[in-house]
C-alpha cells in the first residue's frame, strides 16, 4: 500500500484540516477525536504543564513537609526504602509501563472505530483488559503486603531501623492498585487527547501525602507519610473516574461480538506488555541500586539522594510533558501508516525536550547550593545535609538531558502497539554501566560516585536507543536530531558557568537564586537563538508576534 506524504506548511510541519470558522472548536472525525492542529497541541501542554507544575510543587512542599517533620536520618531513610514500592508502581503503571502498552492500543481502537468497525472497539478493548487488569493488580498489591519484610530486607541490608521501613512498606503497597487503575485511565483518555484529568493526578497525589503527615504526623510519626500514599493514590482515581464514564459513556456499543473484543484485545498483547513492562521495572532497579549501595554509607545517605534527585529531576519532567501529549498523535500516525507526520513529530519532540531539560539542570547545576538551602534547611535539615545534597544533585543534573531522551525516545519504540526487545537490551547496558561505576566509586566518592553512576548509565541508554531508532522504530533522521543537540548543549555550558559566578555572589538563597537563575535563562536564550536551536522554535515564534504588535 502506498502511503501518500502529508502536506506541509512553510516550516515543514505537516497540515491538517482547518476548524470550521464560528464553531465551537476543533472539527471531530468519527471517533469524536479533535484533530492534532498545532493550536489544539499547544493549549493541551500548556495545560498540561501548569497542571503538572502545580504537582511538582506539591511535591516539592511534600519533600519540604518530609524533611522539616522528620530531617535526614534514620526514620526517614527507613521510609524511603518504603517509598520504592511507589516510584517502581508510578514508574510502572504510570509514566512509562502500561502507557506504553496502552495507549497505542487505544489508539488503534480509535482508528478502527474511524473506519467504520462493527461495535465499539474502544469498549470492547475496556472490557477485554480492564478485568484482568484489575485482578493482577489485587493480586501484586497483596504480595507485596506479605512479602514487605523481605523487599525491605533485599533493598536495604544495612538499614537502621527494620521493623519501621516494614510497616510504611505494608502502607504504601495499595498504591499498586490505585495506581494501576489511574494509568491506565491516563492512557484511555489521552488516546481520547483529553489531557486535564490525567495532568491533575499528582496534584491530589501530593495533597493526599501532605494532609496525612500534618494531621497523623504526631501521632504515627513517618508512618503518617506512607498512608497519605495511600490516600493520595485513591485520589488520583477519583479525580479521573468521571471523565473515563463520560468517554465510556460517549458511544454506546451496537454490536457486542467476539470478533470486535479480540480484533482489539490483539493490540495490547502478552508479549507487548511483557517488554514493555520489563523495560520500566529495569530502568526503575537505577533506585534499587542507589539505595542498595546508600544502605551502607552513613546514616542519612539514602535520604541525601532521594532529596537531590527529586529536585534535578524537576526539568526533566517538564521537559517530558510535551512528549506525554503529542504520544497519542505519534500513536495514531504511525497506527494509520503516516511514517512522515510521525518522524516530524518525533523530532521536534526531541529538539524541544532538549532545550527545556538543558534549560533547567543550567539552573540546578548553577543555583544548586541556593535551591536546597531555600526548599530544605530548616528544622531538623542542616546545614551540613544542605552542602552534601547539593553537591548530589549537581552531579545528577549531568545526566538529565540523557533522563529525557530515554522517555521520549521509548515512546516512539512502542507508538506501534508491537513487542521489541531492543529497549530492554539497551536498558540493561546502561543499568550495568550504573552498577559498574557506582561499585567502583562507592568507597572513594559515597554517594556522588552512586549519582555519577547514574548519569553515566542513563546516558548510555539514550545513546543506544537514538542510534537504533531508523531501524526499529520511527525512521527519524539521527545525524540532525545530534546535530541540533549540540546546539542547545553548548548554549547551556555557557549559561551555567554564568549563572554559578552571578549566584555566588550574593550571601542569601533568594537573591542568589533569582539572579542566578535569570542569569542562566537569558543566556541560554540568546546562545541558543544565536546558534539557531530549532528547539526554540517556539520562543522565536512569540518574539515575533510581539514584535510585531509593537510595530503596530
Amino acid at each position: 500500500m502506498t502511503v501518500t506524504p502529508p502536506r506541509t506548511g512553510a516550516d515543514n510541519s505537516p497540515t491538517v484540516p482547518a476548524a470550521r470558522s464560528g464553531g465551537p472548536g476543533p472539527v471531530k472525525d468519527r471517533t469524536g477525536v479533535a484533530p492534532a492542529t498545532r493550536r489544539f497541541l499547544a493549549r493541551a501542554t500548556l495545560a498540561t504543564v501548569v497542571l503538572s507544575i502545580a504537582g511538582a510543587l506539591l511535591g516539592l512542599a511534600r519533600d519540604q513537609a518530609l524533611a522539616r517533620l522528620f530531617g535526614a536520618g534514620t526514620e526517614t531513610d527507613a521510609f524511603l526504602v518504603a517509598w520504592t514500592v511507589p516510584e517502581f508502581a508510578s514508574t510502572l503503571l504510570i509514566e512509562d509501563g502500561l502507557a506504553f502498552a496502552l495507549v497505542p492500543a487505544f489508539s488503534l481502537a480509535l482508528a478502527r472505530r474511524a473506519q467504520g468497525a462493527p461495535g465499539d472497539p474502544v469498549r470492547a478493548l475496556v472490557a477485554s483488559t480492564l478485568p484482568k487488569l484489575a485482578f493482577t493488580l489485587v493480586c501484586a498489591a497483596a504480595l507485596t503486603v506479605a512479602a514487605a519484610p523481605y523487599l525491605v530486607r533485599t533493598l536495604a541490608p544495612g538499614l537502621a531501623d527494620y521493623s519501621l521501613a516494614v510497616d510504611c512498606t505494608r502502607l504504601t503497597a495499595t498504591c499498586v492498585l490505585s495506581f494501576g487503575l489511574a494509568g491506565y485511565s491516563c492512557a484511555l483518555l489521552r488516546a481520547h487527547r483529553r489531557f486535564l484529568a490525567p495532568a491533575s493526578i499528582y496534584v491530589a497525589y501530593n495533597t493526599g501525602i501532605i494532609t496525612a503527615m500534618f494531621v497523623l504526623g504526631r501521632h504515627w510519626g513517618v508512618r503518617s507519610a506512607a498512608a497519605g500514599v495511600a490516600v493520595g493514590g485513591a485520589l488520583m482515581v477519583a479525580v479521573q473516574l468521571p471523565f473515563v464514564l463520560g468517554r465510556l459513556r460517549r458511544r454506546a456499543a451496537e454490536v457486542r461480538d467476539e470478533e470486535a473484543a479480540s480484533a482489539t484485545g490483539q493490540a495490547a498483547t502478552l508479549a507487548l506488555v511483557a517488554t514493555v513492562l520489563l523495560f520500566a521495572l529495569c530502568r526503575q532497579s537505577q533506585v534499587l541500586i542507589e539505595r542498595f549501595l546508600a544502605s551502607g554509607l552513613t546514616a542519612g545517605s539514602i535520604s541525601h539522594l532521594n532529596y537531590a534527585q527529586k529536585v534535578a529531576q524537576i526539568p526533566m519532567t517538564l521537559s517530558l510533558m510535551l512528549v506525554t501529549v503529542t504520544f497519542p498523535v505519534v500513536a495514531r500516525a504511525v497506527a494509520e501508516g503516516d511514517l512522515d507526520r510521525a518522524r516530524f513529530r518525533v523530532e521536534r519532540d526531541l529538539e524541544m525536550a532538549a532545550c527545556v531539560v538543558l534549560a533547567g539542570a543550567a539552573s540546578v547545576i548553577a543555583c544548586a547550593p541556593q535551591i536546597i538551602e531555600l526548599l530544605f534547611q530548616r528544622g531538623a535539615f542542616t546545614a551540613h545535609d544542605t552542602a552534601v545534597t547539593a553537591g548530589v544533585m549537581r552531579v545528577y543534573a549531568l545526566g538529565l538531558l540523557g533522563q529525557t531522551l530515554v522517555g521520549a525516545l521509548i515512546r516512539s519504540y512502542f507508538s506501534a502497539g508491537r513487542a521489541t526487545w531492543f529497549p530492554l537490551a539497551t536498558m540493561a547496558v546502561g543499568i550495568a554501566v550504573t552498577t559498574w561505576i557506582g561499585v567502583g566509586t562507592l568507597r572513594l566518592w559515597g554517594v556522588y560516585g552512586i549519582a555519577a553512576a547514574n548519569a553515566a548509565g542513563i546516558t548510555v541508554t539514550a545513546v543506544l536507543l537514538l542510534a537504533g531508532m531508523r531501524r526499529r522504530a520511527v525512521p527519524v533522521r539521527t545525524g540532525r536530531v545530534l546535530y541540533e543537540l549540540t546546539k542547545p548543549a553548548c548554549a547551556a555550558a555557557a549559561a551555567t558557568a554564568t549563572g554559578a559566578l552571578v549566584a555566588a555572589r550574593f550571601d542569601t538563597p533568594l537573591p542568589g537564586l533569582a539572579a542566578g537563575a535569570a542569569t542562566v535563562i537569558c543566556v541560554f536564550l540568546l546562545l541558543g537563538r544565536a546558534l539557531r536551536a530549532e528547539g526554540l522554535t517556539p520562543v522565536r515564534t512569540v518574539t515575533q508576534r510581539l514584535r510585531h504588535v509593537r510595530l503596530r
